[in-house]
């Protein structure tokens, strides 16, 4: 295995780790169901796919994700976990995608807002169509009108999340780049 390829495995993990803890740090929405919370554990992944690419953000999504429910457990028959690795996952592979090819400012910022509408698209699909559903099932939670409980608590969340965690990133990305990646100082990002 050549140092590169290693080094980029041992930031991808650190930036996993710290995702991982920054899950434990959530907090609830007031007037939203209790059980959507909003937490800063996506900024690691965030961070991690502007420097080390898109995939990279996704594994970073991913080992957060096992690490936190092979730690903690589930509280939600899993469908949690799956949710935000899938939500979180789609977030941070269209922000990678979109500064792999425009790194600079404008690109980070560009790829952070058509992420998040990304994101929220597939949150309102996968709500919609599989999580929502599954948990009525698993849990015995009567929701009433899907397609209100989706215009009401999904969408307007995951946008507010979708704010939480871009800002701060686009604020942090750059003094965190130079430890990340060599390539990312000869970026145009400021």
């Amino acid at each position: 295995m050549s140092n590169s390829k290693l080094n980029k495995q041992i930031k991808i993990a650190l930036l996993a780790g710290l995702a991982f803890v920054l899950m434990y740090f959530d907090f609830p929405i007031p007037g939203f169901p209790p059980f959507l919370k909003i937490d800063l554990s996506d900024i690691p992944a965030l961070i991690g796919s502007f420097a080390l690419g898109p995939i990279a953000g996704v594994v970073i999504e991913l080992i957060k994700n096992i690490l936190y429910t092979l730690i903690k457990g589930s509280q939600s028959a899993f469908i949690g976990e799956f949710a935000n690795f899938a939500i979180g996952g789609t977030w941070v592979l269209v922000a990678g995608l979109i500064y792999k090819y425009k790194r600079t400012f404008s690109g980070a910022l560009i790829g952070l807002i058509v992420s998040v509408i990304a994101m929220t698209v597939v949150a309102v699909l996968l709500n919609y169509f599989i999580l929502l559903p599954m948990y009525v099932n698993v849990f015995k939670v009567p929701i009433g009108d899907l397609g209100a409980f989706i215009a009401t608590a999904t969408l307007p969340f995951n946008l507010i999340k979708g704010a939480a965690a871009s800002v701060p990133t686009l604020l942090l990305y750059k003094q965190v780049s130079a430890l990340l990646n060599s390539e990312a100082r000869k970026t145009e990002y400021r």
